[in-house]
């Protein structure tokens, strides 16, 4: 919370309740909350706050480089404030996310053909697959089966 108000001064931005209660959520949070996830959580303590408000503070809070995005975009933007070094792993089925640490990709660095893109500003590896829960459901799962449909 030291670093969040201490940018917020520097960046001139007012420390609201609102704008505390949302980085809190985020910061405390291991799941790479989406917005509406923030929303519903920080409401029962700020019943006054918007899902637009959510939103707008958490792109802020972006580029103010106090938190970052994670995970597929395809369904809901998600955040991390946890800005040590650290990769991901996403589920591909729910989107579930989780932070683990390996120091071998830290030291990884993009080829030179990288680079002809553009200014690297950070790397970090993202692990697609399927998780615990989902792949147990999947297990679960009843087989039916097929109707061969012979004829006579």
């Amino acid at each position: 919370m030291q670093r969040f108000e201490r940018v917020c001064r520097e960046a001139g931005v007012k420390l609201t309740s609102q704008r505390r209660g949302i980085f809190h959520e985020v910061a405390r949070s291991g799941e790479h909350p989406d917005a509406e996830t923030v929303f519903n959580n920080v409401r029962n303590r700020l019943p006054s706050l918007s899902l637009d408000t959510v939103y707008r503070t958490l792109w802020m809070l972006s580029d103010l480089g106090l938190i970052t995005t994670v995970g597929l975009a395809r369904d809901r933007t998600r955040f991390d404030a946890n800005l040590n070094p650290h990769h991901h792993f996403v589920c591909s089925k729910c989107g579930l996310t989780r932070d683990f640490y390996h120091d071998a990709f830290d030291d990884l660095s993009p080829p030179d053909t990288v680079k002809a893109y553009g200014q690297i500003e950070a790397t970090h590896v993202e692990v697609r697959g399927v998780c615990r829960g989902c792949a147990s459901k999947e297990t679960n799962q009843p087989t039916t089966p097929k109707n061969k449909g012979t004829k006579k």
